[in-house]
């Protein structure tokens, strides 16, 4: 899948999510869209007490802003991808489309 394919509300996720990553520094970026049209943004948390991937922080990001489902979610790694958890995550909100891009947000997969 390349740029051209992808939905412009698509894209602007991945945009975001590899804003985020190269803005924090972040091994990942993540963006989620909920029925609404809002965004969720946020990076990998790394603390002694607490690890959260950057979809789980997007996802629970939308849920405490009151969001009832997603419409597409975006995660920029250099890593393989979503993590079982993530995908679990992103599923638990309805979310069918998970998109995913290297650190220079070429798409890899949906």
């Amino acid at each position: 899948m390349s740029d051209a394919n992808l939905d412009p509300e698509d894209n602007k996720i991945i945009v975001l999510a590899r804003s985020a990553r190269a803005r924090n520094g972040t091994a990942e970026g993540a963006a989620v869209r909920d029925e609404t049209g809002r965004t969720y943004v946020a990076t990998n948390v790394t603390l002694p007490s607490l690890t959260l991937s950057a979809l789980q922080v997007a996802v629970a990001m939308a849920v405490s802003s009151g969001a009832e489902s997603l419409e597409a979610a975006a995660l920029v790694t250099a890593g393989e991808g979503p993590s079982p958890a993530d995908e679990r995550a992103v599923r638990d909100m309805g979310g069918e489309r998970l998109l995913v891009a290297g650190p220079d947000g070429t798409p890899r997969q949906s």
